[in-house]
């Protein structure tokens, strides 16, 4: 297994889909690092941007209910594993820690991203799923020059969810 971590998050509009960017947190040598963009909708978007920006609302959200449940349960996440594909369809389990002993729950990615992100938990990816679902990512450092920005947002406006697949089978 590979741990990951998230790279970045770009949200959409109400009713378009969201991308979700992992990255493995291996060593790469130049030019060599990896992507894994998972779509997820507009609600799995929230919940993962609440999470990654430690957001509080004064009521429990769906998933803040769940880690409570937990927690009164004496469980807690243990990690998320992305598991397999099949197209742009990502599968993953959620493993907890209970009692000493691991409970293996399957998952949506983006809804045991947004628990794991929580909780601290750890990511993984199966690297035989890595390796089938992953795109080059040529970063340079933390100096990008005006031109290499201005490439970027043009990627990203031109990008459609359709270059990644059907986001209807989710």
């Amino acid at each position: 297994m590979v741990p990951l971590k998230v790279l970045t998050l770009v949200v959409a509009g109400q009713n378009q889909p969201s991308v979700l960017v992992l990255q493995p947190e291996e060593e790469t040598p130049a030019g060599k690092a990896r992507i894994v963009p998972i779509w997820i909708g507009p609600t799995e978007a929230a919940q993962i941007g609440m999470a990654l920006e430690h957001v509080k609302f004064a009521r429990p959200m769906t998933h803040d209910l769940m880690l409570d449940a937990l927690t009164n349960l004496d469980a807690r996440i243990d990690s998320m594993v992305i598991y397999g594909s099949k197209g742009q369809m990502f599968f993953a389990h959620l493993i907890l820690s209970q009692g000493g002993r691991l409970i293996t729950l399957d998952a949506r990615p983006s809804d045991a991203i947004a628990l794991a992100l929580r909780q601290d938990a750890p990511l993984y990816i199966e690297e035989a799923v890595l390796d089938a679902s992953s795109f080059p990512f040529l970063f340079k450092g933390e100096k990008q020059t005006e031109e290499e920005l201005a490439a970027f947002k043009t990627f990203l406006d031109h990008i459609s969810p359709e270059d990644f697949g059907d986001i209807e089978q989710l």
